[in-house]
């Protein structure tokens, strides 16, 4: 059963049957926006980028995205860069792989990210979502929706981090500018 998030909201990340998650995927999804013209509306595609930044204490040690694909660890994998979008409600345009069994320990938060890499705002995206699905059965277990329409080019999306023996996902949902991750990074810190 998917949980629909609100920004803030925390859910543990379990199995269905109360057991422990051991591979999730964050999946992200968006359309273009159509756009009214003098000669009717038409769309301009949306370049997104999803990243995930890993932190050990509250300092960043490594990041996944579209041009550093896999941890340097193993254990978190981009499927591959997006240039337009196009899945919106449907499947993920772009995904994030989390072996959470192989996350060194000293890893004890996972930031996911989007970006408008061309620097379009949310104003020119519709239907976008992130989403964490049980990688093991394709179960989907929550979903956040983006709210769009801002004059911002980012969002801190969600977070994964440790909590006792399992995992938490906390649905942020909070605008931002930049271009890349790198540009996040002071909107990321106090979110940690």
């Amino acid at each position: 059963m998917t949980v629909n998030m609100t920004k803030g909201q925390a859910i543990n990340l379990q199995k269905s049957d109360g057991g422990t998650l051991t591979a999730v995927r964050m999946g992200l999804g968006w359309q273009a926006a159509p756009r009214r013209g003098l000669f009717g509306s038409r769309t301009r595609e949306v370049d997104l980028d999803a990243s995930a930044v890993l932190f050990a204490d509250k300092q960043p040690v490594d990041v996944v995205f579209f041009r550093h694909l896999v941890s340097d660890d193993g254990s978190v994998k981009h499927t591959g860069d997006n240039l337009v979008g196009g899945a919106g409600s449907g499947g993920d345009d772009e995904a994030i792989l989390v072996d959470l069994q192989r996350v060194p320990v000293h890893i004890d938060q996972i930031v996911f990210t989007v970006n408008s890499f061309t620097g379009q705002t949310f104003q020119e995206v519709q239907n976008a979502f992130c989403r964490i699905v049980d990688e093991t059965n394709g179960q989907e277990l929550a979903r956040y929706t983006l709210d769009g329409g801002g004059q911002y080019t980012a969002q801190i999306m969600a977070k994964v981090h440790r909590a006792g023996a399992g995992w938490q996902m906390t649905a942020l949902g909070n605008p931002a500018n930049g271009r890349t991750f790198q540009d996040l990074m002071p909107s990321i810190l106090p979110h940690l």
